[in-house]
Parts: C-alpha cells; structure tokens; sequence
C-alpha cells in the first residue's frame, strides 16, 4: 500500500510540474481506482466490527449494519 501511494504522489507532482504522457495518466488512474478500492475494502471491514452504544448502554446499531454483520457471520 505505502508503495502504491508512493507512486500515486510521483505521478501527481510530475503532472503538476511538467504534466504526463498519456500511458502515465492511464497509470495514475489505474493506481487511483487500485488505491480507492482497498481502501474501500478496508473500510467495510472495520463497519462490518462496530457496535453503536448510546449512553444508557443500549445496543443502537442500526438494523442495515446489524443484517450485513449477521450475513458475515454465517
């Protein structure tokens, strides 16, 4: 990940100082869309851990997040 984010910035400061071929914007796009979709990835899984608590101590999670936590189980 630190590698692809490495790349991403190289590409994004060449392109702001003398710009990108076009195989390097095709590149950059490639590693943009890898970027998003792990971090997308990551980010469900840290929902697919999370229980919502208000301060009585009632379990509020909502159901939506409750029902994809249910199917991951089983």
């Amino acid at each position: 990940m630190k590698d692809l984010i490495k790349r991403i910035n190289e590409l994004a400061r060449k392109s702001k100082s003398v710009g990108l071929s076009e195989e390097e914007k095709e590149e950059q796009h490639r590693l943009r869309q890898e970027y998003l979709q792990i971090f997308r990835g990551n980010f469900k899984e840290t929902l697919m851990n999370i229980k919502v608590v208000d301060e009585m101590g009632n379990d509020v999670t909502p159901e939506k997040l409750l029902k994809e936590q249910n199917k991951k189980k089983n």
